[in-house]
């Protein structure tokens, strides 16, 4: 038997595990010799955050939850490294799998490889250069001590080879977040209140924000509300509202009328929300994924991105972190002259598949 654990502890994890978990245990039904267990770290914790996305994909309780909880960056990362330490010394694994750019990510990679476990980052190589970003740390640490990377564009695959990675330590795969976007396009449902505030496709905005440098200050956020309320038109806008965003909605006291804020939603419930959107306003890294291979216009209020063939092929551009170019790039949308968008290679639902054929052949060759 080959154990590998998967660690997952942040909401973007649970939809990149999801298909690798069903790929795996796929496999052992025609007698594969990869058995899994699942690691949440419990970063994050609640149920719209966690809870709820295992039940609407269809993830197995966790084998173990290390139950971190928040704190900082620094006390977060600590209490994972001691708690998965811990399980490590109790029951060695012979992989420890790691996805995407969570302190997750970064803590259980070093401590698997301290105690000499091997380590492959799914989404490994991505990088925005921008190191004021607590994930971009993340994704540097997590590769300089990673085995082998599953990739999901050649560009990572380059960012990989250009820091001295040989090329057989990189897989390119694709994308297993698409993998379970498209698995799951036939389930997705209105959110409760679709019906009650009259909503219609293509017909309103969606809003997501939560970096530090968008809604840690009263005065960002709220221009940055007023242009999106303003190149909206009369287009409802919804915003589900991040918890770190709600906390400094409530510390600021301040709201923008006829702005819809609206609780996380979960997954199933947010693609339609997305697909149906007119367009979506985001600083996240994965919602721009999603947006690509859905067609959807996608602004992000972000400098830089990892995630680069979202802007070069896809339907995504980056408008920065100012205020001014939103109600122009939002009247393209709604005059419907925004840029039609590609899908990259191999975002084809069949990226999980790929990486435990890899594993298959990289974990079990001397079984």
């Amino acid at each position: 038997m080959v154990l590998i654990d998967i660690i997952a502890g942040a909401r973007p994890n649970f939809m990149k595990i999801a298909p690798i978990i069903d790929a795996l245990i796929a496999g052992r039904k025609k007698g594969g010799l990869l058995h899994y267990r699942l690691v949440h770290t419990g970063q994050h914790y609640d149920k719209a955050m966690s809870g709820d996305f295992f039940k609407q994909l269809n993830i197995p309780e966790p084998h173990i939850n290390l139950e971190v909880g928040s704190g900082t960056q620094a006390q977060q990362t600590a209490a994972i490294m001691m708690r998965y330490e811990n399980v490590l010394l109790e029951k060695i694994s012979d992989l420890c799998l790691v996805v995407g750019d969570v302190n997750s990510t970064m803590a259980c990679a070093i401590v698997a490889r301290k105690l000499g476990v091997p380590v492959a980052h799914v989404e490994g190589g991505l990088r925005s250069d921008d190191w004021t970003m607590p994930e971009e740390i993340n994704r540097v640490v997590t590769d300089s001590v990673t085995n082998w990377f599953f990739t999901t564009s050649e560009t990572a695959n380059e960012n990989l080879r250009r820091s001295g990675v040989a090329k057989n330590r990189i897989f390119f795969v694709g994308n297993t977040m698409i993998d379970s976007l498209l698995k799951h396009m036939p389930r997705i449902h209105p959110p409760v209140f679709w019906d009650e505030l009259q909503l219609r496709p293509a017909c309103c905005f969606l809003v997501t924000l939560h970096r530090p440098n968008n809604v840690d200050n009263d005065d960002r956020l709220m221009h940055l509300l007023n242009a999106i309320r303003e190149g909206a038109g009369d287009m409802p806008v919804i915003f589900p509202v991040h918890p770190r965003t709600a906390k400094n909605l409530k510390k600021f006291g301040k709201l923008i009328s006829d702005v819809h804020y609206v609780p996380p939603q979960g997954y199933l419930e947010f693609i339609y929300l997305i697909k149906n959107a007119k367009g979506v306003i985001t600083d996240s890294g994965g919602i721009t994924e999603e947006t690509t291979v859905l067609g959807i216009p996608c602004l992000t209020l972000r400098d830089n991105t990892e995630r680069p063939e979202t802007v070069t092929m896809g339907t995504n551009e980056l408008l920065g972190s100012s205020p001014s170019s939103l109600v122009s790039a939002l009247a393209s949308v709604r005059a419907g002259t925004w840029k039609k968008g590609a899908i990259p290679p191999k975002w084809d639902g069949k990226a999980a598949i790929r990486i435990v054929q890899h594993l298959e052949k990289l974990l079990t060759k001397n079984a």
